[in-house]
């Protein structure tokens, strides 16, 4: 048996549970019922005096969890575990309160060396990780403002992760922005409330979605009107569903039952797509009459954790809301890179979407009422105003919104995305010189210029081969060895980024596990990551300058199996694409394409990338298999219905 003593009833406010419950006093009850074997896992082991423990309970680090249970898997009789560790989101209020320690420490991630691979989610199930677009495939960021300092993230096989100790967050100060402009706002319309309005506030746990039907309320109450609210928030401390029924009523006989029925929502501000989207929220829509706002962020769900290709289906979302509110009353914009761009922080895209409702005239309260609401509310009061009054800017005039965004900080080189092939192309081939030398990138160049040359003797307007080519032979080509983990890390670009958010005095660890000093796991055979300090990174900047022995008989680190199967991997890519060149059909270029893409599968670092080139491996098996034989075709079965008995 398992038992998750987490400190605290967290879900209904963190209140200390009834009783004098203890671990210890768990393990002398479950021995006195007569197990036969217990043991405490902790996440803090240090914390506990094994004397006050039953006699003969064993105490580990949570790290030592797989291993404490295949131990007591194999041992005979009732075995019991008991896990402490303080909720999550019990121990984040704790934090903000004063009454726990928070850490000066963080995680970070170097995601031009991040793969994508998406171990670290799976060791941390951290939806605090997030999915980084960019020009050379889904990356991973954390999310700082979500980030527990659970760092069990930083477990993750990859030489990505650092953590940063000391110091502090560099709040971005968004765009400075003349009170003129806001000045120039038409005073908005207030909308009728005829008897009653309703309002259907949706998103996710620890974003703010309650403050924003608890300003709306306070703000009818202060015009005399009557109003209740009922949330929903469930298990949506952090990342959870919120669904706020706000009801506004000119008079309090007017409000019966607190919770919105089906199709009377006057207003949806949704602040989350995915809840917007949900049946709770569509179910309160009805067309014609509903007004929506809705923040198209993509905000992952739990999910991505398993599959780190899980994408948010926004655009069938998007048609949903549409669909449920009539044509032209849903309005949608990606209000957190609103916010994060103008104000330096996304927690304002809620207050955002509220300001954009005001101005439309979707609500039934007047404007000084709203702003009257935030100051009385007594939290980041400028900031909320700002917000504010930038949503109200968006309802009015979108492009002015887009101006003040060009003003904000430029997008990193490698976030943005390649607007055509061509550029794609010169891109990387400008990047493979930085990895190793001109004549490097010319022999992946060639390359690729002999598949566009097959490709459009095919087909003339085609280029989704060459594309597939372009990408995943750079892929191959730039794989990420001792040497180019350095580079990613010394070239000054990641430590710039790196210097913008954190301000102060602070330390970098680096956590990696190089393969010729790191030891292996006893249970798994893998190897284990170790941290290293400050010193590493003047290492790593000594190491990037011997880019030139790479391959070569003396590097040190080519010997290794991996480095050996990451240059035959490139021979037989290219082999592979003569191929292809050499047997194309406008019957098989699709097929081609896929045989090309498939290196996008072999992601990570060590036995990560170890399993998922298994992976790709059989697909290109199956891939190629349909390419020499196209047309060969699975013959059909005629399914023969059973005899009828006379």
């Amino acid at each position: 048996y398992k038992i998750l003593f987490n400190d605290a009833v967290a879900m209904t406010g963190g209140q200390a549970h009834d009783g004098p419950l203890s671990v210890q006093a768990i393990t002398h009850e479950m021995k006195a019922e007569g197990a036969a074997k217990i043991v405490v896992v902790s996440a803090d082991p240090s914390k506990f005096d094994k004397s006050q423990f039953a006699a003969g309970t064993d105490l580990y680090h949570r790290d030592q969890l797989m291993t404490v249970q295949k131990e007591l898997e194999a041992t005979p009789g009732v075995t019991i575990l008991i896990y402490e560790q303080t909720c999550a989101t019990e121990l984040r209020r704790r934090r903000k309160r004063g009454s726990a320690e928070d850490p000066s420490k963080r995680a970070y991630i170097n995601d031009r060396i991040c793969e994508g691979c998406g171990d670290c989610g799976m060791a941390s199930n951290c939806l605090s990780v997030q999915p980084l677009e960019t020009e050379l495939g889904r990356k991973r960021v954390i999310d700082q403002s979500a980030c527990n300092k659970d760092f069990s993230c930083v477990k993750g096989f990859c030489p990505s992760f650092v953590t940063i100790e000391g110091g502090e967050m560099a709040k971005g100060k968004g765009v400075e922005i003349a009170d003129e402009l806001f000045a120039r706002l038409p005073q908005p319309k207030v909308a009728s409330t005829d008897g009653v309005f309703g309002a259907l506030v949706c998103g996710i746990g620890g974003t703010g979605v309650v403050t924003i039907s608890s300003l709306m309320g306070d703000a009818a109450q202060s015009e005399g009107k009557a109003s209740q609210v009922l949330d929903l928030t469930g298990m949506a401390q952090k990342f959870g569903a919120v669904y706020c029924h706000l009801k506004i009523g000119d008079s309090v006989n007017h409000l019966n039952a607190t919770r919105l029925s089906t199709g009377k929502a006057n207003l949806l501000i949704g602040a989350d797509i995915v809840t917007s989207a949900s049946n709770e929220g569509l179910s309160r829509l009805r067309q014609g009459v509903t007004r929506a706002v809705v923040n198209e962020h993509e905000t992952v769900t739990g999910a991505f954790t398993r599959d780190g290709d899980f994408h948010i289906p926004v655009d069938d979302m998007r048609k949903a809301l549409q669909r449920f509110t009539g044509a032209g009353n849903a309005h949608f914009f990606d209000s957190t890179e609103v916010a994060e761009a103008l104000t330096g922080d996304t927690i304002g895209a809620n207050i955002m979407l509220l300001g954009y409702a005001c101005q439309m005239g979707w609500l039934p309260v007047r404007l000084e009422s709203l702003e009257a609401a935030i100051e009385r509310n007594g939290v980041a009061v400028a900031y909320n105003l700002r917000a504010f009054k930038l949503g109200r800017l968006m309802a009015h005039d979108a492009s002015q919104i887009e101006s003040l965004m060009e003003q904000s900080f430029a997008t990193p080189e490698w976030h943005q995305l390649s607007e055509s092939v061509d550029q794609l192309i010169e891109r990387r081939g400008r990047d493979l010189v930085s990895y190793q030398n001109q004549a490097y990138a010319d022999g992946y160049l060639k390359l690729v210029e002999r598949v566009r040359k097959a490709e459009t003797a095919i087909k003339a307007d085609s280029n989704e081969l060459t594309e597939a080519v372009a990408r995943n032979l750079y892929k191959l080509m730039a794989y990420k060895d001792e040497y180019e983990v350095a580079r990613l890390y010394t070239d000054g670009t990641w430590l710039a980024a790196v210097e913008r958010q954190f301000k102060g005095d602070f330390k970098l660890k680096f956590h990696m596990a190089p393969p010729l000093i790191s030891k292996r796991d006893p249970d798994t055979g893998r190897l284990q990551k170790r941290e290293f300090g400050p010193w590493m990174y003047r290492a790593l900047k000594l190491l990037s300058r011997f880019k030139g022995l790479r391959g070569t008989r003396l590097d040190p680190f080519g010997y290794s199996e991996e480095r050996r199967q990451e240059r035959a991997l490139i021979g037989k890519y290219q082999q592979r694409i003569e191929q292809l060149i050499a047997g194309l059909s406008a019957d098989n270029l699709a097929t081609a394409r896929d045989i090309a893409s498939v290196p996008e599968q072999i992601r990570g670092f060590g036995h990560v990338k170890e399993r998922n080139l298994a992976l790709a491996q059989e697909r290109w098996t199956l891939l190629q298999e349909r390419f020499d034989n196209p047309a060969r075709r699975i013959q059909s079965v005629q399914v023969m219905e059973p005899e009828k008995v006379a």
